[in-house]
């Protein structure tokens, strides 16, 4: 006998099979169904809104997956208040603006809408979740421009506009620069010094986006921008057509304002800020040209480089 027990002197009585409550618990938990998804939910639209905000006034973007590639015909967008009113000012083709509901308007907004009137451009009012969705996650104030894809030239069209305008061919090509922003700065630098068009390879290069849009302040309306399958074989196609290629590195053989060849009809390649230029492209430039610059600055990057070197190029033929 165990501690604590007491003896009744009768045998145990076996334990049979207990009452069951007949289905009464399983009936209480249907009509339920599954969890709600958040966004399903009372405080998920505050919540977002919150975030929202936040984001904007740190002026970062919403965390999420890795950007999709966008097929080549898709539009593009650009967000921000200057930005959009800067674009349309300067004629940037679009087809739509989308404003968020409820907006905080203020002059740049107000213009903006204003010339988009006067341009025909189509007029939407959007939440601002889709706006989000649109520019993905960049801070875009409430109000985004939708620009088509872009149609690039063929390479021998940037010939043919120096041809027709009866000047000497300048033409700045890019050779792994996957940076929108250094597209669009050197798209501002290549209208302010003349050149007439950019060339850029099909691949591994920055496209002109809702980004290169945005940095070119509007001059990409005034500058063609050709594309090449393979850039090596474009700028052999140049040298076949007297045009001479001047290669842009920091290790080149001569500083780029001595060299001889800026009055002639000519190529500049601006390599990336990290590789500078590839093995191949190297080999097709005529001369490869350094700026000089102190040692305690390693490099310039593409869009700088590409303003030094046009503007050289530009005072050199003003001479």
């Amino acid at each position: 006998m165990a501690a604590g027990g007491r003896a009744s002197g009768r045998p145990a009585k076996k334990k049979g099979p207990s009452k069951g409550t007949g289905g009464q618990g399983r009936r209480g938990l249907e009509g339920r169904g599954s969890t709600p998804p958040a966004e399903m939910r009372h405080w998920f639209k505050d919540k977002a809104r919150s975030e929202r905000v936040a984001r904007e006034e740190r002026g970062g973007q919403r965390p999420g997956p890795a950007r999709q590639r966008r097929s080549e015909d898709a539009p593009e967008y650009i967000g921000g208040r200057n930005p959009v009113l800067e674009a349309l000012v300067a004629g940037v083709p679009a087809n739509a603006l989308y404003v968020a509901q409820r907006i905080e308007s203020d002059d740049r907004v107000r213009d903006a809408i204003k010339v988009a009137t006067e341009r025909g451009i189509a007029l939407l009012e959007s939440t601002r979740e889709k706006l989000d969705r649109l520019t993905e996650g960049a801070v875009h104030q409430g109000i985004v421009l939708q620009i088509p894809a872009y149609d690039y030239a063929h390479p021998s069209e940037l010939v043919e506009l120096a041809q027709d305008a009866a000047e000497v061919p300048l033409i700045i090509a890019l050779d792994g620069v996957t940076d929108p922003r250094n597209l669009g700065a050197i798209a501002r630098s290549a209208t302010a010094f003349g050149a007439h068009g950019m060339l850029i390879p099909s691949r591994r290069s920055a496209g002109v986006t809702g980004g290169a849009w945005k940095t070119s302040a509007g001059t990409l309306a005034n500058l063609r921008v050709a594309r090449a399958a393979n850039l090596t074989a474009a700028l052999r196609e140049y040298r076949d057509a007297g045009l001479f290629v001047i290669g842009l590195d920091g290790e080149g053989s001569a500083d780029i304002g001595d060299v001889d060849l800026l009055g002639e009809p000519l190529v500049i390649v601006v390599g990336s800020e990290g590789k500078g230029l590839s093995r191949l492209v190297r080999e097709h430039c005529d001369v490869v040209a350094r700026i000089p610059m102190r040692a305690a600055a390693e490099s310039l990057n593409a869009g700088v480089a590409a303003g030094v070197a046009l503007y050289e190029v530009a005072r050199h033929r003003r001479r």
